[in-house]
């Protein structure tokens, strides 16, 4: 893979990480102020629809052609990845622990070098496999999900379902192009936005899942606030921003490694729970985070190679094109 896509690569995957790992404590904040899971998660996505439709318009103004031309992967990317997995892990988070439900959302880069691997036939190299263990065994010490967290099989269903969605996501965020020819990341973030919102919206309106919103302040960072604040944040950070980088990472990445790095999010999310909600970090977390450090390093090295060798693995067609930037990479 060429050094210099790789190296945008992570750091799209690292700015991604970083937004949507600040969506916990704002969204913790406006709950606590008495709204309901599915409410926080339509006006998420409602805001981050608005400012990414108006973003795309303005720096790719054929998007939403574009957009129905591959209305397919727009809409299913809008349901499953986008709204699917902020209900499940919501309505998790309402029969789990937050730790537990973290947990088994995370269980997504699992499923996605299964999935890799089930689908190309070739096993992934000792390195990855290791990584990826490691990567998860940390992610088990920063959650801390030993500290009396509940289960029950509702909750781990919808926390299942959670990482499900999620898998999609690093899968589906693949078929982009970085050049120009085919599915352009905005038009995906857009439309698939645009669709999420609807979706939790109507899931709402139509009574399956309760709509509450208030307009009660907030707390946030020791400092009481409009609920406005979080809002905007959760809109524009932590989804127009946060699902526009993590594309454009996908994009330049396996998924695989991809989606080993997202787990970076639970690092950024413990911080982020530190600074704004006074949750400290413990020193078996900050263990656990240079575990999980470790996994991904381990991860990228077993994934790494000479660029005969990326070509030669069995990836699917638009990961193998990214190893040769000349050619073109979109949908198959």
């Amino acid at each position: 893979m060429d050094a210099s896509i790789f190296r945008l690569g992570i750091a799209f995957a690292v700015g991604s990480a970083m937004a949507f790992g600040m969506s916990g404590p704002f969204a913790k904040a406006l709950m606590a102020a008495g709204w309901s899971p599915s409410a926080a998660v339509t006006a998420r996505l409602a805001g981050g629809a608005l400012v990414m439709a108006l973003v795309a318009t303005l720096i790719h103004r054929g998007w939403l052609r574009e957009a129905v031309q591959h209305g397919k992967t727009v809409v299913g990317y809008g349901l499953i990845p986008i709204a699917g997995a902020q209900l499940c892990y919501y309505n998790a988070v309402s029969h789990l622990s937050v730790g537990v439900a973290l947990l088994l959302e995370y269980l997504a880069p699992v499923l996605v070098v299964g999935c890799l691997w089930a689908t190309t036939r070739r096993r992934p190299g000792t390195l990855t496999l290791a990584g990826a263990a490691l990567a998860l065994t940390g992610s088990v010490v920063v959650l801390d999900v030993f500290s009396g967290g509940r289960v029950d099989a509702v909750g781990v269903a919808w926390a299942l379902g959670a990482a499900i969605c999620a898998a999609c996501y690093f899968l589906l965020s693949d078929r982009v192009a970085t050049d120009g020819s085919g599915l352009n990341p905005v038009t995906l973030a857009a439309g698939g936005l645009i669709v999420g919102a609807a979706a939790a919206a109507a899931l709402g309106l139509t009574g399956v899942l309760p709509l509450a919103f208030t307009a009660n302040d907030v707390v946030v960072a020791g400092h009481t606030t409009s609920f406005y604040v979080p809002v905007v944040v959760l809109g524009v950070v932590s989804t127009a921003i946060a699902y526009t980088l993590g594309i454009g990472g996908v994009a330049r990445l396996r998924p695989g490694y991809a989606s080993l790095m997202g787990l970076g999010e639970v690092l950024c999310a413990v911080v982020a729970a530190w600074l704004l909600v006074g949750e400290a970090i413990t020193p078996a977390q900050s263990v656990g985070g240079a575990v999980v450090l470790l996994g991904l390093a381990l991860a990228g090295r077993g994934d790494k190679g000479p660029a005969d060798v990326v070509a030669e693995l069995s990836w699917p067609d638009t990961l193998a094109e990214v190893a040769h930037p000349k050619q073109k990479i979109g949908l198959r």
